[in-house]
């Protein structure tokens, strides 16, 4: 057996080092750098000089054939994934301590038991016993799902190999360890190398594995960046523990859309998904105050309208605030900037609130357009029509730019009752709009600010 020895390694990003650094020279962070024994694995047990086992092909002669997918219950669980589970992917699902990670999978299992799928869910933070008390609750009884609290790498893989699986939950990749890593568990060498032995599993067996990974206070997944770049899918679990509703979004599938997003409320008995979440957005609004707009987002492949308020008011400090929810907040003093250059309303001494409501994050440009009319509005203390909704975005000079998919946008908007979408006038053409909504061209802000306020 190889001598160990000691290494410091990044908890933030694997970077390894002899001797402990305050600040690691890889990703800048302070205080990361812990130390772990490593043990040098023997050449002959590598890999290394060892024939392979497959000789390359070429890839005119790859024979491939179209698998179907593995449908749950929850289509909008099946939307984020891109239309339901890959076999033989492996998906890592992140979110907050008590957000609903551990219920949902459980559920879905169940809903894939019920299909005569074989399903087993791995804990490695609860007994059987506590998993059953849970299960009772969900209304989870299917014969078809089995239990194990295990943590052991090598233990959890022979039970694979016995069961046969065709469905498998890890929860969690940080309690799950080898035994010829000398780390503790949920360290960065014993969560890389147990993922690395996951997705083994999951490409030689062609089994879907579904892991769980803790995050930490910034909000990233626990463990190295190169977790994430192992795995075909990354999904988070986003939402407020004290609100019911549940985000769950799609930053990585190498199998469908990215940015995909699907809601659910949480429930005594379990999570139930949203189907129609521009409805639940706009349920609480309030119309006829000034400083509330409504713009249709794009959220992976699905329209969704949310409402964007704003809250200008005199500051009593030397430097007004600019601070932002659920949007970038330097995008607000950039559209500030916008409307004082080139419409003329000076904020300088004003502090500046922009809030997302109902706790969504959006980011494309397409908000930029909505976002300034409500910061206008506030400004103005004048309110904006309750049926109208504005989609575009602002460049520098005022000009008001071309967004991608128009007509899924407006039909959204029509569906749910608005009049009238103030929109780029570049999107005009090519399409037909809905006949019970107006369709309104505008080339610069100002021309924008004359629709609504006029």
């Amino acid at each position: 057996m190889a001598k160990p020895k000691k290494s410091f390694i990044c908890q933030a990003c694997g970077y390894e080092t002899p001797k402990w650094m305050g600040k690691c020279p890889s990703c800048n962070q302070w205080n990361t750098l812990v130390e772990e024994l490593v043990v040098k694995s023997n050449p002959r047990h590598s890999g290394i000089g060892q024939k392979s086992s497959q000789p390359p092909e070429k890839i005119t002669s790859i024979q491939t054939k179209h698998e179907a997918r593995m449908k749950t219950d929850m289509p909008e669980f099946n939307r984020v994934l891109g239309g339901g589970v890959v076999p033989g992917s492996l998906v890592l699902i992140g979110g907050d301590p008590g957000i609903g990670k551990s219920t949902l999978l459980l559920q879905i299992s169940n809903q894939l038991a019920y299909q005569n799928v074989s399903v087993l869910y791995i804990s490695g933070e609860e007994s059987t016993r506590q998993t059953k008390l849970r299960a009772d609750r969900l209304g989870v009884d299917s014969e078809q799902l089995y239990v194990l609290s295990e943590t052991n790498l090598q233990l959890i893989s022979a039970q694979i190999d016995q069961l046969k699986p065709e469905f498998i939950v890890i929860d969690s990749i940080q309690t799950i360890f080898k035994d010829e890593v000398t780390s503790a568990p949920g360290s960065v060498t014993q969560v890389r190398e147990c993922t690395a032995e996951l997705m083994r599993i999951a490409k030689t067996k062609h089994v879907p594995i579904f892991i769980v990974g803790h995050v930490t206070k910034e909000g990233a997944i626990a463990g190295p960046r190169i977790l994430e770049h192992m795995v075909d899918a990354v999904l988070y679990f986003e939402g407020e523990r004290h609100h019911t509703f549940r985000i769950l979004r799609s930053v990585k599938n190498r199998f469908g859309s990215t940015h995909e997003m699907g809601i659910f409320e949480m429930k005594e008995e379990g999570l139930r998904e949203v189907l129609n979440p521009s409805e639940i957005f706009l349920e609480e609004r309030s119309q006829g105050v000034a400083g509330s707009t409504v713009v249709a987002s794009m959220e992976g492949t699905r329209p969704v309208l949310v409402e964007i308020q704003s809250l200008i008011s005199p500051t009593s400090f030397g430097q007004a605030r600019r601070m932002a929810t659920g949007i970038d907040h330097n995008r607000v003093p950039l559209l500030m900037a916008v409307l004082e250059k080139r419409v003329g309303l000076m904020m300088q001494n004003q502090d500046a609130y922009v809030k997302v409501a109902g706790g969504v994050k959006l980011d494309e440009p397409a908000i930029d357009l909505a976002v300034a009319v409500s910061i206008a509005s506030s400004f103005k203390d004048r309110a904006c029509r309750p049926h109208d909704v504005l989609i575009g975005e602002v460049g520098l000079t005022g000009e008001i730019r071309r967004v991608s998919r128009i007509e899924q946008r407006v039909q959204e908007a029509a569906k749910l009752g608005f009049k009238r979408a103030i929109i780029p006038a570049r999107n005009i053409d090519g399409w037909q709009a809905p006949s019970q909504i107006e369709v309104v061209g505008v080339h610069s802000i100002q021309e924008a600010l004359k629709e609504v306020f006029d």
